[in-house]
């Protein structure tokens, strides 16, 4: 029965927004239109719930629940197994998809007839997607009766129920802003309060999802690294620098030249990060695996790439009446759109050169530190620059600068980068500091407060990336129990090897004594875990100790069939705390300056007395 109801939920799901998508342009229609937009949202929930009550209640007569669901899996993890697959992931994708367009439907302005006639559009190539090439609905041929569960990957975080949803919320909230910058595109008219609102209510659920997922691979991959440069890592990345050059590009309520194919050119990319991740056209631990769904989504975005060109294409013949706006934010803007498009290369030359050549060309993290990192440098320099007030105003934090690099210098051996890397947040926290204290104070408004929280997170994140990527220790051997590792001022002795057999899994964990000046200081239990309906490959679980200067990474790799020996990995990661802080810091900068932002508009439509 849940399977029925569930196809049925998906087809009148793409009957509805069919139906809206044709009604909305009309102003007879304009009722109908949102009752189709209302039970849209309504068929995606419906099939939201059903597949959930089928993961729930082990209903493997259901093909995703048999492939992805089992009995031994804890509640937690049942619910969050219904994404942890692509079937399952394109039903919760909908559910954010059709949310985001009933609030977009809730706007009450000349170009929302336009922008929700493009909106319905996307809501019905998903729903058309899901229902015709996966359909997680579709019935299992022999019932079975337990199933292997989610990939052991998925089920050892807790993250795993916050962080996909977070990256959905912000990949379909940036549909919005793409709706806009097409109906300007159509109607030549302006929607630059628009897109910048919905810009930033996608820019910061985006933000937190991409350092909630290097979290995440912090602590369950084992490797000790929290950023590969990953193509699906990359696939976050490449939206979050075009969306926030976007914010950038409409501080101003005038169109600038930026402004529209910024807006048309983020949602392409979350098209194209969509498809990367589940077409299986690039190889990552991140994504799904080859599905026929991947020629659909191709199809998709080269319709969305040649019809948003061709607008594009249309209305740049036409004379283009420029903004006014600061030269360092056209800089800036630039400088974003150009990591972008560094970053889209190094993702896609992989797969052109396997397509071209017959032989894939890796691209790795080499590529990515030479191009884009220096990129990211320079914005941390614009940032400080940009908070002049009047120029002279940067002698103190260049100051600062020059200062924090020759005291480092002269302190120790320092890479150069990473000297470069602090000099360069020092004088942007000081501009930072001297525009939120200085006399000028008092002209700052709660959406500019948010801004430089948000740059001052920026700041912050450079210097722990920049620590932990150049003071990291780490030690990695092969010790027997009583033996011991060394690493960055820590002892770390194998005290035993404990084994505990559950329902999937087997699992032994490394009894280790961490010894700090002579005393021990903690007990950690880094673990291996084996799955036989997964193959049996070996799943690490670090054990991490976190400081306020840093943390202590353990992970184990391989364990001897003896019982008496382990392959040990041992890491002093320094300002990691500093990393996650700073990641929120950027996040609550951006809810600052979306409340002071409606705040404002409030404001400016109050009539004058």
């Amino acid at each position: 029965m849940i399977n029925l109801l569930g196809t049925a939920a998906l087809w009148s799901g793409l009957a509805a927004s069919l139906l809206a998508a044709l009604t909305w342009p009309c102003e007879r229609t304009r009722t109908l239109a949102a009752r189709g937009t209302t039970a849209t949202l309504g068929a995606a929930l419906l099939a939201f719930l059903l597949l959930e009550t089928a993961l729930v209640t082990h209903d493997f007569a259901v093909e995703f629940v048999a492939r992805h669901g089992g009995r031994h899996v804890p509640l937690y993890y049942t619910i969050t197994s219904l994404w942890s697959a692509l079937e399952g992931s394109l039903v919760l994708w909908l559910l954010i998809l059709t949310a985001v367009t009933a609030a977009v439907a809730r706007a009450r302005d000349p170009l929302q007839p336009v922008a929700m006639t493009v909106v319905m559009l996307v809501c019905a190539a998903f729903f058309a997607l899901t229902a015709l090439v996966a359909d997680p609905f579709v019935l299992a041929g022999p019932v079975p009766a337990d199933g292997p569960g989610p990939n052991p990957l998925l089920r050892g975080h807790p993250l795993m129920g916050v962080h996909p949803p977070l990256l959905y919320l912000g990949f379909a909230a940036l549909m919005a802003p793409f709706a806009y910058g097409v109906a300007c595109l159509v109607t030549g008219d302006t929607a630059v309060a628009r897109i910048r609102t919905w810009t930033l209510a996608a820019w910061i659920p985006l933000t937190a999802g991409i350092v909630l997922g290097a979290w995440w691979s912090y602590g369950v991959l084992g490797w000790g690294g929290y950023w590969e440069w990953d193509p699906v890592e990359n696939a976050s990345l490449m939206p979050w620098l075009l969306a926030t050059a976007l914010l950038h590009a409409t501080r101003t309520r005038s169109l600038s030249t930026w402004t529209t194919p910024l807006a048309v050119g983020t949602f392409l990319l979350v098209l194209l990060g969509t498809f990367l991740t589940r077409s299986g056209a690039v190889a990552s631990v991140h994504s799904f695996t080859r599905s026929q769904a991947g020629p659909a989504l191709l199809a998709l975005l080269t319709v969305a790439l040649v019809g948003a060109g061709g607008l594009l294409a249309w209305r740049g013949r036409e004379p283009q009446v420029a903004a006014r706006q600061d030269p360092l934010i056209r800089l800036g803007c630039a400088l974003l759109t150009v990591l972008a498009g560094t970053v889209l290369l190094g993702t896609l030359f992989p797969a052109i050169s396997g397509l071209l050549g017959g032989e894939q060309v890796s691209v790795g993290p080499p590529y990515y530190d030479g191009t884009v990192v220096p990129g990211l440098l320079a914005l941390v320099v614009l940032m400080g620059a940009g908070t002049r007030r009047p120029s002279h105003d940067l002698i103190l934090p260049a100051g600062a600068g020059a200062a924090t690099i020759a005291c480092l210098g002269f302190t120790g051996r320092h890479s150069l980068m990473a000297l470069i890397t602090f000099g360069v947040a020092a004088f942007a926290l000081a501009a930072i500091a001297r525009r939120l204290l200085g006399p000028a104070r008092e002209r700052l408004d709660g959406k500019r407060v948010g801004g430089l929280l948000a740059h001052t997170g920026v700041a912050l994140a450079a210097v722990a990336i920049a620590a932990s990527t150049a003071y990291a220790e780490e030690s990695q051997g092969r010790i027997q129990q009583g033996h011991s590792l060394q690493a960055g001022g820590y002892s770390v002795r194998l005290d035993g090897i404990e084994r505990q057999r559950s329902a999937d899994a087997m699992t032994a964990t490394a009894r280790v004594s961490v010894i700090a000046e002579g005393r021990i200081v903690d007990v950690m239990r880094p673990s291996l875990a084996f799955y036989p309906s997964w193959g049996g490959a070996p799943v690490a679980r670090p054990a991490v100790r976190s400081g306020p200067a840093g943390d202590l990474y353990l992970s184990v790799t391989e364990i001897d069939q003896a019982g008496d020996m382990v392959m040990l990995r041992v890491a002093v990661n320094p300002l990691m705390g500093m990393l996650w802080a700073s990641g929120g810091l950027i996040a609550l900068g951006g809810v600052l300056a979306l409340r002071g932002g409606r705040v404002r508009a409030r404001a400016d439509k109050v009539p004058a007395a």
